[in-house]
């Protein structure tokens, strides 16, 4: 079983990783600037597709529809338009985002659709406008399908775990600004209104929610890791036990946040029972902490609710 879940360690492809999270910003921001507004910025993400990631069909106002997909196996960025005509170009170690950018727009005018997008990295420590940023050019094709294969591995066992609640529950997708494959569960109540945030962060953190979510890893958070947080933070969740015996909760700001490596999953003896245990765990301890009706929330697909055979 562990053989379908690489190592993959930030030192190694930490240079890819942040060129591949530019380029996926510049991806992203087309489908925010085509897609009508969903609440809590469900329509911006990307998503886990077989070969890599996709925007899903994009919508030109009175024009064909189109898709953008990152393919991750012959390792090209493809442009495919509703009558079939199609463009691509490869993904290679030495195309800068300059590059990629400047490729990615004249596909698109090739093919009458263009999108004009803020041209400013979001949410990341680097400001150079996508334009002009010539210093981030690394790609590691072995790395990049290490990883393309941990999200679709983990994709699947969260659409699993998806199924256990029967509230209001995200898509599983791919947040281009923070570069996670996330997912939140919402108890139905309003959250405080967060004054002196962004109007971003107020339309994310609209209502109570518990998130959960696969993190590559940066420089805070080295260790790639599944995690989950309660907002806003109930009293005394980080009390509350959680699962497997690696898992703990570790101080994130003034947040608590639930963390399990990724090396500890994958060296489990069974990956994905190690994963699920995590996401019960870690859900249980934010609805028990913030009394959400936990038990009327529970689907009958839940495995405390399924039929013995």
């Amino acid at each position: 079983m562990t053989a379908l879940l690489p190592e993959l360690q930030l030192g190694q492809w930490e240079t890819t990783k942040t060129t591949l999270h530019l380029w996926a910003q510049i991806v992203g921001k087309m489908r925010l600037a085509l897609m009508p507004p969903r609440n809590h910025w469900w329509h911006v993400p990307l998503y886990v597709d077989v070969r890599g990631l996709t925007t899903r069909r994009l919508h030109r106002p009175g024009g064909d529809t189109f898709q953008i997909d990152f393919d991750f196996l012959d390792h090209r960025l493809y442009v495919r338009r509703s009558d079939a005509a199609a463009e691509s170009f490869p993904l290679r170690d030495g195309l800068s985002v300059a590059d990629f950018d400047r490729e990615l727009h004249t596909r698109l005018d090739r093919l009458g659709l263009d999108v004009q997008i803020n041209e400013k990295p979001y949410g990341v420590p680097t400001t150079t406008p996508f334009p002009h940023d010539r210093e981030h050019a690394s790609y590691d094709a072995d790395a990049v399908v290490r990883f393309w294969r941990i999200l679709d591995w983990t994709d699947d066992v969260f659409e699993e775990f998806s199924g256990w609640f029967c509230g209001k529950t995200s898509p599983i997708h791919l947040y281009w600004h923070s570069f996670d494959l996330a997912f939140s569960r919402y108890g139905g109540r309003p959250a405080p209104t967060l004054a002196e945030t962004d109007a971003v962060t107020r339309e994310a953190y609209s209502h109570e929610v518990i998130a959960f979510g696969f993190w590559p890893g940066d420089r805070q958070i080295p260790d790639p890791s599944f995690y989950s947080y309660t907002s806003p933070e109930p009293v005394g969740l980080r009390e509350q036990p959680l699962a497997p015996a690696d898992a703990r909760w570790t101080p994130r700001g003034q947040a608590s946040l639930a963390l399990l490596s990724y090396d500890a999953v994958r060296t489990a003896p069974d990956p994905r029972s190690a994963l699920l245990s995590f996401l019960e765990s870690a859900y249980r301890a934010g609805a028990d902490a913030a009394d959400w009706s936990a038990e009327e929330l529970m689907s009958r697909w839940h495995p405390a609710r399924r039929p013995v055979a």
